[in-house]
């Protein structure tokens, strides 16, 4: 898109870059310099294997909600990646997602990953961007099961929707009690972008049989050392509100799910906190109390 819309193209020809198919080409008519170069591609190593007890059990609670058939948007990262372990059991699994990594190559040989009930895109991995190691650019090079298309399509959620069985991984910085998720900032300091989180939450609530999730460790531990719990009262004070209370629907953590969807505020406040850290329920409790969530 952003080629489409420029006066000047010039194109860095890496030999070493994979060739990838879809929404994907540039005629070469449209291009003013090239400029050839062979050189590694940047890489990015999945997490360690083994990842954390808190990743694993998160990853676990995870998995069970993604039925079989299903169509998954996968992040970048420890739970992401430790998610693709518990998914061995599960059968015809697609991926439509804003970027992917090398996990996805094991499942596709494992012939769990096969794209076959996707409803939209049958038989084709389709993503916007991906970022891993050399094992999966290699794998990429003109492999006719990916298909990369722009981000205004891939993370359109009307589009999104189109896949049945959606199901949207994403994560948080904080969640509130009424199920409000802080994603990009800590406070009014921002710490990231929002990705596609709410373009993909919302697809997947609008996909038949979707589940969206937004997955998240239950504490924080501060460069102090002082443990913070990640669900809260109250998002900071000047907090982003990335994902609403009205498009939630699950939430992860290592102690559990709590489903939101068309709950009242007690009933959010009271599954939320049932999910929370145990060393922090009594006080979230008596804070709800206060604020007249319960």
């Amino acid at each position: 898109t952003a080629a489409e819309m420029a006066k000047v193209l010039i194109a860095e020809v890496n030999e070493q870059m994979p060739r990838t198919l879809g929404d994907s080409f540039i005629h070469i008519g449209r291009i003013n310099h090239v400029v050839p170069v062979n050189y590694p591609i940047r890489e990015l190593p999945q997490a360690e294997e083994g990842g954390s007890e808190t990743v694993e059990k998160i990853a676990g609670n995870i998995a069970e909600l993604i039925p079989d058939g299903a169509t998954i948007q996968l992040g970048i990262g420890g739970i992401p990646d430790a998610v693709l372990k518990y998914l061995y059991h599960k059968k015809d699994l697609g991926i439509h997602t804003e970027l992917f990594s090398d996990g996805v190559i094991d499942l596709v040989n494992a012939g769990i990953l096969t794209n076959a009930r996707k409803t939209l895109h049958p038989g084709k991995i389709v993503a916007g961007f991906m970022l891993g190691t050399k094992r999966l650019y290699d794998w990429a090079d003109d492999n006719p099961m990916i298909e990369m298309h722009r981000t205004e399509y891939v993370n359109d959620p009307f589009v999104i929707a189109q896949n049945e069985n959606m199901v949207a991984i994403n994560s948080a910085i904080e969640v509130d009690l009424t199920g409000q998720v802080c994603a990009d900032s800590i406070g009014p300091k921002f710490y990231s972008g929002v990705g596609g989180q709410m373009d993909f939450i919302y697809g997947a609530s609008r996909s038949k049989g979707g589940v969206p999730i937004i997955a998240l460790p239950s504490t924080v531990t501060l460069k102090d050392g002082k443990v913070m719990s990640k669900i809260v009262h109250m998002l900071k004070q000047g907090a982003g509100v990335v994902t609403s209370r009205n498009h939630v629907r699950y939430i992860i953590t290592e102690y559990g799910t709590a489903e939101l969807y068309g709950k009242t505020i007690r009933q959010r406040a009271t599954a939320l906190i049932g999910i929370a850290h145990p060393d922090f329920r009594v006080e979230l409790t008596r804070q709800a109390k206060e604020l007249v969530y319960i």
